[in-house]
């Protein structure tokens, strides 16, 4: 089953630690057969929404996701973040 991966951003507190940790992230990501679906901040929110950076990857199963997230490459990208940012991560099965 399709799972996602959904990133928001709540603050960033290094925008060059962020900046490095996308250009390591990216590739690891996609490599590991993470498709990128959005990337930016919202148009339009409702019902107490945030304006916060969001991303939304798309992999083949949850499995898949897990796997990314710990591979070593995205280790090292998790490394240079470094503090940089405070996120809410998790990964959703697809209905």
């Amino acid at each position: 089953m399709t799972a996602y991966w959904i990133t928001t951003y709540k603050a960033v507190h290094d925008p060059d630690k962020v900046a490095a940790y996308a250009t390591l992230a990216g590739p690891a990501l996609t490599a590991a057969g993470g498709r990128f679906l959005v990337r930016g901040l919202p148009e339009a929110t409702f019902e107490k929404g945030e304006t916060t950076r969001t991303i939304v990857i798309e992999f083949a199963s949850v499995e898949a996701a897990v796997a990314a997230h710990d591979s070593e490459a995205y280790q090292e990208a998790l490394r240079a973040l470094d503090g940089g940012a405070d996120r809410d991560m998790r990964v959703v099965p697809g209905a």
